[in-house]
């Protein structure tokens, strides 16, 4: 079944190069029901998933050379990711359906490229193939952000994306090299089985965390991120903060925690040390941005810092708590940029001076982007907020001093969500007095302030839905989590 998943993104890719690109409509109708497609048959794998057997299932591999082997599995922490990605291209390619103004077909190729690429890496048993799909990643988001950003900055942006993360792919490089060369495997299931010495541990912990931290990311790597989300049209930043800054917390929980567990010890006062600073400073710096799409970047990295706080608290609690965050933050920040590219399309500016009164006109878009404000801010009820408690009781269980410091920067999230959704929404409208006196601009300000399309209330349920269904109900994704967890303590 897993290989047939990995198939129909290349399938995909094949039919929509063969349709002329003069045929827009029929790429983007194409393009949709082959995306749904693949999403159910996810969804068919998560039903035929055995959530009472914590070992990988489904498992296929084909040797490719003397201890590398194309070898892929899903357990409890991958099922979820694969079924987050799935569902995430299908409403990519409704935000792109009118957005994208030009090339379209060659976005959506990288779409479904880019598919192919993340359901490699969460599937992944071999740490070869995982390096080289981690980082292909690199490059469809390159040609995204760099021919179909926003603005000028655009090329700046993407190369400062481009280095930073080839920074960390050579460290990354070289510590797997080491593996190899003293295991002779680079299979996962067999480097568990070898214990390397404390130094050994340690050197190689820092190459595989350098590498991670870049893609989460962490402080003081955290300053290609801001950029890239506001030169990114908002497919971009959907990607990019509902599932690339998983890659590098999913890194952690496949690879760092579980095969260097001495060096994790050794190391967790000082990540948890970094994930505090990088919180506080996140949580600062985005009570201070003025454009919109930099202040969910800024608040994406203090809930990334937040999750990885849950993964160094070395108990089954912690663990559960930030792996229901990922998935939470998944959910509520592709919807915060999705209702970000909608005000966008209509004002064509992100910076948040110009904005106001939008809830007397937009009534309809100011409840969904209320409901979202209060998910990210870690409101009872939605997703946002079991994550965040499950983390602040397991930090609190092993320092209760750090727990303290936590529960301060919830005060900072609500301040900066509140203050956001507060001089977007209320006030007066901004530009009315040129409405009053030129009656020919009338039809541009209808347009512009009109509220969300059917299109983009179709986009945005499905969002909303999960969130408050994860909220009530999130046992949903404990249960099938469980037993994976408890196997990486094993």
């Amino acid at each position: 079944m897993l290989k047939n998943l990995l198939l129909l993104p290349l399938f995909s890719f094949f039919i929509i190069s063969i349709i002329p690109k003069k045929n827009i409509n029929l790429v983007k109708k194409v393009g949709l029901i082959l995306s749904l497609l693949i999403f159910f048959y996810s969804l068919l794998i998560l039903i035929n998933f055995n959530i009472n057997f914590y070992f990988m299932q489904f498992q296929y591999f084909i040797r490719y050379l003397p201890g590398i082997e194309f070898n892929i599995g899903i357990d409890g922490i991958s099922i979820f990711f694969i079924i987050l990605t799935t569902i995430l291209i299908p409403i990519c390619l409704l935000v792109n359906w009118e957005s994208v103004k030009y090339r379209y077909k060659d976005f959506t190729l990288i779409l479904f490229l880019l598919e192919f690429l993340i359901l490699n890496i969460f599937l992944s048993l071999d740490i070869f193939f995982f390096y080289l799909f981690f980082e292909g990643v690199l490059i469809p988001m390159f040609l995204m952000i760099g021919i179909w950003g926003s603005r000028q900055r655009k090329i700046h942006a993407v190369y400062q994306f481009f280095f930073y993360t080839f920074f960390g792919s050579i460290l990354m490089l070289l510590s797997f090299l080491i593996i190899y060369l003293h295991v002779g495997s680079t299979n996962i299931e067999v480097i568990k089985l070898i214990e390397f010495s404390n130094n050994r541990q340690l050197i190689l912990w820092l190459g595989f965390f350098i590498a991670f931290a870049i893609k989460v990311p962490m402080i003081p790597f955290h300053i290609w991120l801001p950029e890239a989300h506001v030169e990114a049209p908002t497919t971009g930043s959907i990607l990019l903060a509902g599932i690339l800054l998983k890659l590098g917390t999913y890194g952690f929980m496949r690879f760092l925690i579980p095969l260097f567990p001495y060096a994790t010890k050794f190391f967790t006062p000082l990540v948890i040390l970094i994930c505090i600073i990088g919180i506080l400073y996140g949580s600062l710096s985005t009570i201070r941005q003025i454009d919109l799409k930099k202040i969910i970047a800024y608040s994406s990295i203090v809930h990334m810092n937040f999750a990885i706080i849950g993964l160094f608290c070395n108990n089954i609690l912690g663990y559960q708590g930030s792996l229901f965050l990922m998935i939470s933050h998944g959910i509520i920040s592709s919807a915060l940029f999705f209702c970000i590219g909608i005000i966008y399309d209509r004002y064509h500016t992100r910076v948040l001076y110009y904005y106001g009164g939008l809830v007397q006109v937009m009534p309809i878009f100011a409840t969904i982007f209320l409901i979202f404000i209060l998910s990210n801010m870690g409101f009872p009820g939605t997703s946002g907020f079991i994550g965040e408690i499950l983390v602040l009781i397991s930090i609190f269980l092993l320092n209760y001093k750090i727990s303290l410091i936590l529960a301060i920067s919830m005060v900072f999230s609500a301040i900066y969500s509140i203050w956001l959704y507060n001089r977007m929404m209320f006030g007066e409208i901004k530009n009315y007095n040129k409405i009053k006196y030129n009656k020919i601009f009338y039809f541009k300000w209808f347009k512009k302030f009109s509220d969300v399309s059917k299109r983009e209330f179709l986009i945005v349920l499905p969002l909303f839905f999960l969130n408050i269904l994860l909220g009530i109900y999130p046992n949903l994704i404990f249960n099938v989590t469980y037993l994976s967890i408890i196997n990486i303590f094993m």
